[in-house]
């Protein structure tokens, strides 16, 4: 190969993107052209980088990998994205794969697998780790199985379910979205009337079992 294939990390653990990337710089075909610790600077930064393949841990602050995964994939058809994630359960993984993944990686997974995992998707192949593809399978042998309650939701109120959930006010959510306070507003209405909830504590105990945040630190 002639050149390199360019890299973006997007993980919210430092020490964990520091150590990929010497990792995968170490690799003569590789070379990682940045670092993103949250999902919306992951998706600016692919904008303006437009690397060939971007690690995309699912459990990110600010916006989810999974909705990084949809921005990105729509925005730059060509960039490869590889799913980064602790969590092998069928929905995750099909919702990453749903959102435009080219594969799906177990964080437990070792490093050789994981160049694998890049060189695969930068040849513009798909890739799952082998703890995952069982979920794949059921999803291929069960189509017809009930949708859940998150996989109703748009784009937009997904994005603000992760806010409201991380404890950002409606003024912090209108200012990182875009959009006035009073859609913040009609977006949690909605939230709450399709997943048939009634309280701001209900909502951070859902998103915590859908994986776009996190209790511990």
């Amino acid at each position: 190969m002639s050149e390199k294939t360019t890299i973006l990390l997007a993980d919210d653990h430092q020490l964990l993107r520091e150590g990929l990337r010497g990792l995968l710089d170490a690799q003569p075909e590789l070379r990682v052209v940045g670092e993103a610790g949250d999902g919306r600077t992951a998706v600016k930064m692919a904008l303006e980088l437009e690397p060939e393949v971007v690690i995309l841990d699912v459990s990110m602050p600010e916006l989810n990998g999974i909705e990084a995964t949809r921005q990105i994939v729509a925005a730059l058809p060509k960039t490869r994205v590889l799913s980064l994630s602790m969590h092998t359960d069928r929905q995750t993984v099909v919702e990453a794969l749903r959102a435009g993944a080219s594969g799906y990686l177990a964080k437990m997974s070792p490093f050789q697998e994981m160049l694998r995992a890049v060189r695969t998707v930068a040849a513009g192949q798909r890739y799952l780790s082998q703890s995952v593809a069982g979920a794949v399978m059921d999803e291929l042998l069960n189509p017809g199985a009930p949708s859940s309650a998150y996989s109703e939701l748009t784009s937009r109120e997904r994005e603000v379910l992760q806010l409201l959930a991380e404890g950002k006010s409606s003024k912090e959510i209108a200012s990182a979205l875009s959009i006035s306070s009073r859609t913040v507003d009609v977006h949690r209405k909605h939230l709450m009337d399709k997943l048939e909830l009634r309280s701001a504590a209900q909502l951070t105990l859902y998103a915590v079992k859908q994986g776009l945040v996190s209790l511990d630190d």
